[in-house]
C-alpha cells in the first residue's frame, strides 16, 4: 500500500469508515477509489462479513443520498426503476421513480435476483440514465451502484452475466477479520454506520472526481498498461483477454488511487495495487479458475518498463 497520506478531507472519510469496518484498510481505500473514479463497486463475500456496512458507511460519510434495494428472486425491473400510475384527477399517467433514483444505490445480494431484474441496472450503470415508456430520465449526480453478492457456492443465486460484471469498475472481497479486529468487534460498542457524520457533500465529491481526471499518466506508464492488457489476450490461459473498457477502467482507477494518495501522477505501484481488483472479475482461466490470483499472476509475468 502507498505510504502517502490520503488527501483531506478523504483522510477523515477513510478514518471514519474504518471505525465501523475494522481491519480492512486496503478494501476501504479501494472502495473509495472506485467512487472517485466514477465507477461502480461489487463486493463479493460470505454473509455477515461487513459488505452492507461498508456501503452504508461510505454513503453516510460522503453525505450522499442513499437507497437500498434488497434483491430477491421475485424482484421485478419496475421495483428498481419505477412505474407509471394513472392519476384520475390529472387525467394522465404519473411516473413514480424507483429506488434507482439516488446518488448511492446499494444493490444488496444482487445475484439472488433473476437475470431479468439484474439487467434493469445496465443502462443506469453505463449511461447514468433510465429509459422507460419512451422517456429518458437522468439519474442524480454523482451516481454509484454498490452491489453485494453471495458466493456462487451458496443456494439460490444466479450468476451475473459478463456484461453485468463488466459494468463494475472494481470487485472486492472483505474476508474474515483478523484476530485483533474481530476481538475489537466482539468487545466493542455497537457500530452503526447510519450514525456517522457526513464529512463531504455531492459537490465536493464531483470536484474531486474532476481533479482525478487531470492526474498524469506518463507514456512509460501507458506502455505498462498496454503490456498488461496485451498479456491477458496473448497468454492463452484466459478465455477472454481484457477489453478496451477494462483498460480504461484500469487507467481511471490508477489515477484515482494516485490522487487519493496526494499525487498528480501515476506510478507503477499504483497500477499494481489496483490491477487485481480491476481485472480479477474480468479474467477467467480456461480451466475455470480466475479472480485476483490470476490477475496477480499477470503482474508477475509482465515486467515494468
Amino acid at each position: 500500500m502507498s505510504a502517502h497520506a490520503p488527501r483531506p478531507p478523504f483522510d477523515r472519510v477513510i478514518a471514519q469508515v474504518e471505525s465501523v469496518v475494522l481491519g480492512k484498510p486496503r478494501e476501504v481505500r479501494l472502495a473509495l477509489t472506485a467512487l472517485l473514479a466514477r465507477g461502480h463497486l461489487l463486493i463479493e463475500d460470505l454473509p455477515g462479513v461487513g459488505k452492507t456496512t461498508l456501503a452504508h458507511a461510505l454513503a453516510h460519510s460522503l453525505g450522499l443520498e442513499f437507497t437500498r434495494i434488497q434483491f430477491t428472486s421475485d424482484l421485478l425491473p419496475g421495483d428498481i426503476l419505477g412505474f407509471s400510475v394513472y392519476d384520475k384527477d390529472a387525467g394522465a399517467f404519473r411516473f413514480h421513480p424507483g429506488p434507482i433514483f439516488a446518488q448511492v444505490v446499494l444493490a444488496d445480494e444482487i445475484n439472488r435476483a433473476t437475470p431479468k431484474a439484474q439487467s434493469a441496472l445496465l443502462e443506469a450503470m453505463e449511461e447514468g440514465q433510465v429509459s422507460l415508456e419512451g422517456v429518458t430520465r437522468p439519474l442524480p449526480q454523482p451516481f454509484f451502484v454498490i452491489a453485494t453478492q453471495n458466493p456462487y457456492t451458496q443456494a439460490g443465486v444466479y450468476p451475473l452475466p459478463e456484461s453485468q460484471l463488466d459494468r463494475f469498475l472494481l470487485r472486492l472481497s472483505l474476508g474474515y477479520p483478523d484476530p485483533a479486529a474481530e476481538r475489537a468487534l466482539l468487545a466493542g460498542e455497537n457500530r452503526r454506520p447510519q450514525a456517522l457524520t457526513p464529512l463531504l457533500d455531492a459537490q465536493g465529491l464531483l470536484t474531486a472526481q474532476a481533479e482525478v481526471e487531470g492526474v498524469r499518466l506518463a507514456p512509460a506508464l501507458l506502455d505498462y498498461l498496454q503490456a498488461l492488457i496485451a498479456h491477458t489476450r496473448a497468454a492463452g490461459r484466459f478465455l477472454h483477454g481484457l477489453s478496451p473498457r477494462a483498460g480504461l477502467a484500469l487507467a481511471r482507477t490508477a489515477r484515482a488511487w494516485a490522487w487519493l494518495n496526494g499525487r498528480d501522477y501515476v506510478t507503477p505501484e499504483d497500477v499494481q495495487i489496483v490491477f487485481p481488483a480491476v481485472a480479477g472479475h474480468r479474467l477467467q482461466e480456461a480451466e475455470g479458475a480466475g479472480g485476483e490470483a490470476a490477475a496477480r499472476a499477470v503482474l508477475t509475468a509482465v515486467a515494468i518498463p
